[in-house]
């Protein structure tokens, strides 16, 4: 093992990843002087880009390159290097890793590739890598990645054909093909960018670093993210929250999640889906996700250029009447309003426009229109105060002068710049001499209206997320009796069984507070006599079996029972039934659980996800929840009384809890103390791999868990 020199770095604690992008002095190891080679790539761009610092090319068997003295190792250059960009074959960069570790290298990005992703063998390659990394207190980019750019420092560390435009839109992309497509695309569509990174096989740094990197640099004005997976949730989490209240946070996830890729044993597992934890946490931290390339794009674009709008209301201006009513369809669609103007508005374009102009949203100034036309129009529709965006269609006909209708946009919009425009040029050739004059001026241009609301969309939710609260937590429930929890799954634990019997979910229930149906457990004729009588008639009696998910399939569950010789008639059916179905099934008993009043049937459940944890599941319960699947999902870590409250509106469920056909509102409060304390129960014991309350009953007067299914892990 080699050991450090005294130009080793000594380091308590790894530096961040905001780093990468201010070197004093860069090492390429793996430099060359042949065209076509990686290292030779990755050396020629450093130097093209106008990197201010010292460049080292490392490469043993050269001794000048690119007009820059060469080294045969990074330790020859006799200090500390700020940034080690490796470009040697797989097998060679755990020694170079090493070498650079004694020379005292800060960061390291490794664009080679054969680890991970080729295999077992790849596997432990990049976790050695890593091992030398944190041993020496180095920060890693990749390996498997193109490299990374910052356009304002400048700075190009990777072997990309393409430095894009400086601009404030910073991409991180976990696909390093998709990275190399989109900067040769942003060249023909003038797309700046503040800063690029390609995340690789993420050993060490990942999206989470990178984005908060990105929310605190000065030139990066929106943050977009290409990626398949999170490497660790609660720090993404974390990450896309705090950035996401400075900046907008945009995410296009392809792949999906491990949760659905499992058999789940329960309604909220089977429900929650492949994807539906992401859809879930992006929405909770504040990211505006993104369903395809060109809306991740168009959305950096109308951020970067545009101010956010104050709320939801469009205003359409048109000079045909039929685009205006198919953008008047998508902006309702999109759960936008269509601005309402007030009187001196409409009266303005009444006497400004002709008499067969329409003067009420969309405002249509007919096929003949000029650009004195649209400059009145467009003035008078983002002065009003009941206007927060405008979306103005451009359809060519014979008479329309292209390029003052062009600037006659660009003039309105400069005396309203604190108002977003966006612009559908609908047409081709005819119409690029005015598209252009838009785009030059930062107004975005499209050829549909289509993408343009959808664009409208992302910002007026990115708007609602700032104005959000902070995070939200579970509150501590010093009520909660956690021993009694904790021994109650440590005695399932050591008989071997993962499926808690419904007496003791019921428990684990109760210490939390959350209120539950009373329920017994019998182990013959006579205690079930004697259990229901101590709770009182009538009573629900229930096959006590773990291997035994649906009762009433096999004849386990008997209701109404109204006294004691009922109950234990009732005790030797259920024995009978399950024996006749399912003879090799192990029966602890016969549960006896307290028979409640009729109320609104509900869903409250919990299924874990690898990447981000508990996941809570709320909406309209009993036989029909996976058929009618009117649920709503959040994570626990942000799930406060608020959140709860707003998985119940989010739900046709809230229809009937608050009050339906003339039925009593239910107790509003009483469910989201469930919904939370349920939440609390889950974070505090990780054991518990799924949960089910269904149904939980909601009456006018709090509500009652009646059928609890735990899981532990």
């Amino acid at each position: 093992m080699l050991k450090p020199t005294t130009a080793a770095k000594k380091v308590s604690s790894l530096t961040g990843p905001a780093s990468f992008f201010s070197p004093q002095t860069a090492a390429i190891i793996g430099a060359s002087k042949k065209p076509g080679k990686i290292g030779y790539a990755i050396l020629k761009n450093m130097i093209d880009c106008g990197f201010k610092g010292k460049i080292y090319p490392i490469n043993p068997k050269e001794d000048e390159i690119a007009g820059l003295q060469c080294y045969h190792s990074i330790r020859d250059i006799g200090s500390a290097v700020d940034l080690a960009v490796v470009a040697v074959p797989a097998k060679l960069t755990v020694g170079v890793a090493e070498e650079c570790g004694i020379a005292g290298a800060k960061n390291l990005v490794v664009v080679t590739a054969g680890f991970k992703e080729t295999g077992k063998e790849g596997m432990v390659l990049e976790r050695e890598l890593t091992r030398i990394c944190r041993r020496y207190g180095m920060r890693l980019l990749g390996p498997n990645c193109v490299g990374m750019m910052d356009t304002h420092v400048p700075i190009n560390a990777s072997f990309s054909a393409v430095f894009p435009a400086a601009g404030d839109i910073a991409f991180i992309s976990q696909s390093g093909a998709m990275l190399l497509a989109i900067l040769d695309w942003s060249l023909a569509n003038r797309v700046g960018f503040s800063q690029v990174i390609s995340l690789g096989n993420k050993a060490d740094l990942n999206e989470a670093d990178f984005i908060a990197a990105a929310a605190e640099d000065p030139q990066t004005r929106v943050i977009l993210c290409y990626i398949e997976d999170v490497a660790r949730g609660e720090q993404f989490l974390q990450a896309a929250r705090e950035a996401s209240r400075r900046k907008p946070v945009i995410i296009l996830k392809s792949g999906t999640s491990q949760a659905g890729a499992r058999a789940a044993s329960s309604h909220t597992g089977a429900l929650a889906g492949s994807d539906l934890a992401y859809e879930t946490a992006f929405r909770q931290s504040g990211v505006i996700r993104a369903r395809s390339m060109a809306e991740l794009f168009d959305l950096a674009v109308a951020f970067s250029r545009q101010p956010v709008p104050a709320g939801d209301r469009v205003a359409v201006v048109t000079n045909a009447g039929g685009p205006g009513i198919i953008a008047t369809d998508h902006i309702e669609r999109a759960h936008l309003n269509m601005s309402r103007f007030s009187k001196e508005t409409s009266d303005a374009l009444r006497a400004g426009l002709p008499p067969e102009s329409a003067v009420y949203n969309p405002v249509d100034v007919l096929g003949d229109a000029g650009a004195d036309r649209y400059r009145l129009a467009l003035d008078q529709t983002l002065a009003d105060p009941g206007t927060d965006s405008a979306l103005v269609l451009v359809c060519p006909t014979a008479v329309t002068n292209v390029e003052e209708t062009a600037r006659a946009i660009v003039d309105s919009h400069r005396n309203h710049p604190d108002k977003p425009v966006f612009v559908a040029y609908m047409g081709g050739e005819t119409l690029a001499p005015g598209a252009r004059l838009v785009a030059a001026a930062g107004i975005p241009v499209y050829t549909f209206p289509e993408p343009a609301i959808a664009a409208i969309s992302g910002m007026v939710r990115y708007a609602r997320t700032c104005r959000r609260p902070a995070r939200e937590e579970p509150d501590a429930l010093p009520d909660a009796n956690r021993a009694l929890v904790a021994d109650i799954l440590k005695a399932v634990k050591n008989e071997g069984r993962l499926v808690l019997l419904g007496s003791e979910a019921t428990r684990v229930a109760e210490a939390y507070g959350i209120a539950a149906a009373p329920v017994a457990l019998a182990g013959s004729p006579r205690e079930a006599a004697q259990k229901a009588g101590e709770i009182g008639f009538p009573v629900v009696m229930k096959v006590a079996s773990p291997q035994i998910m649906h009762k009433t399939d096999v004849g386990g569950v008997q209701v109404g029972i109204n006294s004691p010789q009922e109950a234990e008639r009732a005790f030797m059916q259920i024995h009978e039934n399950v024996q006749r179905y399912l003879p090799r099934a192990v029966i602890h008993g016969v549960e006896v659980q307290k028979m409640m009043p009729k109320g609104t049937e509900l869903i409250i459940g919990m299924t874990q996800d690898v990447q981000f944890g508990p996941l809570i599941a709320f909406g309209l319960g009993g036989i029909y929840v996976n058929l009618l699947k009117d649920v709503s999902f959040r994570l626990a870590g942000s799930l406060g009384a608020g959140e709860a409250q707003a998985m119940l509106t989010e739900t046709r469920a809230y229809t009937l809890l608050r009050g339906y056909r003339g039925e009593k509102p239910a107790d509003i409060k009483a469910l989201t103390n469930m919904i939370t304390r349920v939440a609390r129960l889950v974070l505090d014991f990780p054991q518990i791999a799924e949960m089910d309350i269904n149904p939980v009953f909601a009456y006018p007067d709090g509500a009652a868990a009646l059928d609890i299914k735990i899981t532990v892990s």
